[in-house]
């Protein structure tokens, strides 16, 4: 494909799905790509010989300027231009024609049920020959009513896909999946009248909808409380049940919301506090999640297929995440974000969060790429000349490094989740998605995505001196994450700056709210201890008689010992134990108010064990309490979490002390 040379002015280069309009961020009228297939989706850069306006300007176009958006409201005019003065820097800097276009096809009919289901552990619905039947069983039965609808959609459209193929196929009656077994109604049917019970006093207290302060069940403090213990899509549906939906509100910069979660007893979750069996569990449960809370608001997202594309399989610039850490971990075991990232990043913070613009003012091209080619060369090997690089320069670096990712940070297969993010009626809504579709990044892109956000709220804490507010962070950076390399397609005016809008606000919401986004919520958690759950009973049912006898054996033997714990725990007190630092265990008295900060504190106050933990080198922050085993895998406690609490929901947990490395 041949890449116009003549155009006047720049052409948003911003990816959107041509099978569905490009996000209008509350605008109603929406048009489609003129003579474009309507199952491709593609980028675009173009070049541009004169200088760039931004659309309704009324300057460069010659048109009469057009209603603005809604989504704009948020977003004023002037901070605005700064997004297509950085289109037309990342344009000039030349870097967007050296890769081939690459079109983005959407699965197939059938398909996208299909590699969904396979997504979601759930392969025997349509195969019966897949592995994990048993396990796709029980994730089955955790699932709340509109996460069972989402998944009954899926199978019910491969089904009718497949049936217009005239091809066999295995798919169960979708009657069946879900029908409860004889011994399971009853309980089903006290869960379901519980569940009534709870999302009527969820409504009328108004912790599950986007009620404005006149809705009713609303006020400030409905409308500014996260619930994270009712699934999101639960809470979507009794919204839209209760309320009539409006379109999407956006706040100026300093009057977006301070949405806050109510403090759970148990203790909060973020990622990196499970094991690795629990997290690909949490995955599976909030894909399905996902999809439900799209579904219950009547929005359709269009997933692409996986892109292959001719990758650098070394290197700093143009190399896949993956494959960049691989290289980075030979040279530092454990590390998860790219090196390069956390230097520059470390630079700019050394000497550059007060310096004026930045992030917003280029570094000059042709020494920008000169130092990109040196920094090649000499990175790892250490002679690299930090101490010449000038900040703007180091910035426009950062940037570089993220558009040059040939696979998009935010990930081809969920790309069109994110920006249809905005679709969503309420803010909290929006902001229940992102934090769904931050838990569903592969691990490398979220940990990256992670700590680009601290960093720029690092650069916005120092706004009066570097004149970089979240709206001027957020509108430079947009075009930076959205805009991916080698990709085109040509939109429209209104629709490149609703694009160039949404994606702003997209990419404040992730900097503003990221304390919140990168937390497992509670019922997500709930369900993965239900998983654990009827894994073990299915377990133990399952197993050989002779091994089942041997196991009796073994649980006569433990029951003494576990006798004596639940006697201790029900006399006042719990065993903790620190084998890392040579501590058999150690006795903790059991009060209401007993916090895992009590608990690594009273082991601390221990001499004997001290003085392991002091010769270790350990710091105080890197201890953590865990609790282990019951019906979670492993999981790092934060320390606000009260021990008898969590020890209602976990009778079985054992408590150890480890240090952990942040």
């Amino acid at each position: 494909m041949s890449r116009p040379q003549d155009d006047q002015g720049v052409v948003l280069t911003a990816y959107t799905s041509n099978t569905e309009a490009v996000l209008t961020a509350g605008c109603r009228e929406q048009t489609e790509f003129p003579g474009v297939s309507r199952k491709t989706g593609q980028y675009n850069v173009q070049r541009s010989k004169g200088p760039v306006a931004a659309p309704g300007s009324g300057s460069g176009s010659g048109k009469a300027p057009y209603q603005r958006c809604s989504s704009q409201d948020s977003l004023d005019e002037q901070v605005m231009v700064d997004y297509f003065k950085e289109v037309e820097i990342i344009q000039r800097s030349g870097d967007a024609e050296t890769q081939e276009d690459v079109q983005l096809k959407v699965a197939d009919e059938g398909e996208q049920e299909e590699a969904w289901l396979m997504e979601a552990g759930l392969a025997t619905l349509f195969d019966e020959s897949a592995s994990g039947g048993e396990d796709s069983i029980v994730l089955l039965s955790t699932l709340t009513r509109t996460q069972a609808a989402a998944v009954e959609r899926r199978v019910e459209t491969l089904k009718q896909t497949l049936r217009k193929r005239n091809k066999p196929y295995s798919v169960p009656d979708v009657r069946e999946i879900f029908k409860p077994s004889p011994d399971s109604q009853s309980k089903q049917d006290e869960a379901e009248s519980t569940e009534r019970s709870g999302s009527s006093k969820l409504e009328v207290e108004g912790l599950g909808n986007g009620a404005g302060p006149d809705a009713p069940g609303g006020g400030a403090d409905a409308e500014t409380d996260i619930n994270l213990e009712v699934s999101f899509s639960e809470q979507a549906l009794i919204y839209k049940e209760g309320l009539k939906v409006t379109q999407p509100q956006s706040e100026a910069d300093d009057r977006l919301p301070d949405f806050r979660v109510s403090q759970d007893k148990t203790g909060q979750t973020k990622v990196g506090d499970l094991s690795a069996e629990d997290m690909k569990k949490v995955r599976r449960l909030v894909l399905i999640e996902m999809s439900a809370l799209f579904d219950t608001c009547g929005i359709e997202v269009k997933a692409h297929k996986a892109l292959r594309v001719k990758v650098r399989e070394s290197g700093l610039f143009g190399v896949p995440l993956s494959t960049l850490l691989d290289q980075d971990q030979r040279r530092m075991p454990g590390a998860k974000v790219p090196l390069i990232l956390q230097r520059l990043i470390s630079h700019i913070e050394e000497q550059g969060l007060d310096t004026e613009g930045v992030l917003r003012i280029p570094g000059a091209a042709t020494r920008v790429k000169a130092v990109c080619h040196e920094l090649e060369h000499k990175f790892y090997e250490g002679m690299f000349p930090w101490e010449s690089l000038k900040q703007h320069d180091a910035a426009s670096l950062l940037k570089l490094f993220i558009r040059e990712l040939p696979y998009p940070l935010l990930t081809v297969e969920y790309f069109n989740a994110f920006i249809s993010v905005l679709k969503l009626p309420t803010k909290k809504q929006q902001l229940q998605a992102l934090n769904l579709l931050v838990l569903l990044l592969p691990e490398p892109n979220r940990d990256t995505l992670k700590a680009l956000m601290e960093f720029f709220q690092r650069v916005i804490d120092r706004k009066d001196r570097n004149k970089m507010t979240l709206n001027n962070v957020a509108v430079v950076m947009a075009p930076n994450i959205f805009m991916c390399k080698g990709f085109r397609s040509k939109i429209s005016e209104q629709q490149e700056f609703a694009m160039a809008a949404g994606t702003a606000n997209i990419v404040r919401l992730l900097i503003r709210y990221q304390n919140l986004l990168w937390t497992i919520p509670k019922f997500i958690l709930n369900q993965v201890r239900k998983h654990n759950m009827e894994n073990q009973r299915k377990m133990n049912r399952d197993r050989a008689v002779k091994k089942l006898l041997k196991k009796m054996a073994y649980d006569r033997e433990r029951a003494s010992d576990k006798q004596e714990k639940n006697t201790e725990a029900d006399g006042g007190f719990i065993r903790v134990q620190a084998p890392q630092f040579s501590m058999v265990s150690m006795a903790v008295q059991l009060t209401e108010d007993l916090k895992a900060s009590d608990v690594l504190t009273r082991f601390l106050s221990q001499e004997r064990f001290g003085v392991c933990y002091r010769s270790l080198s350990v710091k105080r922050e890197d201890l953590c309490l865990y609790e282990m085993g019951g019906n979670i895998k492993e999981r790092c406690l934060d320390e606000e979490t009260y021990i008898k609490a969590l020890l209602e929901l976990n009778p079985s947990a054992e408590w150890v002390i480890k240090s952990v490395q942040h």
